[in-house]
């Protein structure tokens, strides 16, 4: 029986089940396992940073897989960024037309993007802790939309632009969202919802 979990992955959280190592020693790190309850044969398709937050999909569909993260597919992936510094349009331009970042120390020209300012009635929750706060550095929130995902491309490309991320938060892939999830919910759904909220025909 195929199962499919969506939920919002908190800060400092592992995106995996098991600890790593570091040389034979533990790192002390939280998991999912430390947080959600799941079965024993669904894993997260695709991955969150340790320290970005937001939506993170749990399957036991193996073919949900390739379908999802294969790069010839090209899925949406919604970010909210809080960066450092008032950010402005020649820099939100920037992001849009692709900017050349470092992946595997190899320079690698991104591809187009969406980039706008985020309305401020969009309601984000509270991080624990919270960033830090400097009185003398404003902060701004963008609405950024990829289609790939490169290790730590988002944090890479404001960084590009002279705005570094402060705060990662993952709102949706393709049209599934996280809705009214708060950090540390999870919600089950069934096989239809997820194939239709991703556009992807259910065989």
């Amino acid at each position: 029986m195929t199962r499919y979990f969506i939920l919002y992955k908190p800060y400092l959280v592992l995106s995996q089940f098991t600890v790593p190592t570091d040389g034979g020693t533990t790192m002390a790190k939280k998991t999912l396992k430390d947080i959600f309850n799941l079965p024993m044969d669904v894993y997260p398709v695709g991955r969150l940073d340790y320290d970005s937050e937001g939506l993170l999909l749990l399957t036991n569909d193996a073919s949900l897989n390739y379908k999802l993260l294969h790069p010839s597919f090209k899925h949406q992936r919604a970010y909210w960024v809080q960066v450092e510094g008032r950010i402005d349009e020649p820099a939100l331009q920037k992001l849009r037309d692709g900017c050349t970042i470092s992946v595997d120390g190899k320079s690698y020209q991104t591809r187009p993007a969406a980039a706008e300012f985020l309305p401020p009635d969009v309601a984000i929750h509270e991080r624990h802790p919270p960033i830090r706060f400097r009185k003398e550095i404003p902060t701004s929130w963008i609405n950024l939309v990829l289609t790939e995902g490169k290790n730590r491309q988002v944090r890479k490309m404001t960084a590009q632009t002279g705005y570094p991320t402060l705060r990662l938060v993952r709102h949706r892939i393709e049209q599934l969202v996280l809705g009214d999830l708060k950090p540390g919910e999870m919600r089950e759904l069934d096989r239809h919802e997820i194939y239709t909220s991703l556009r992807l025909l259910a065989k």
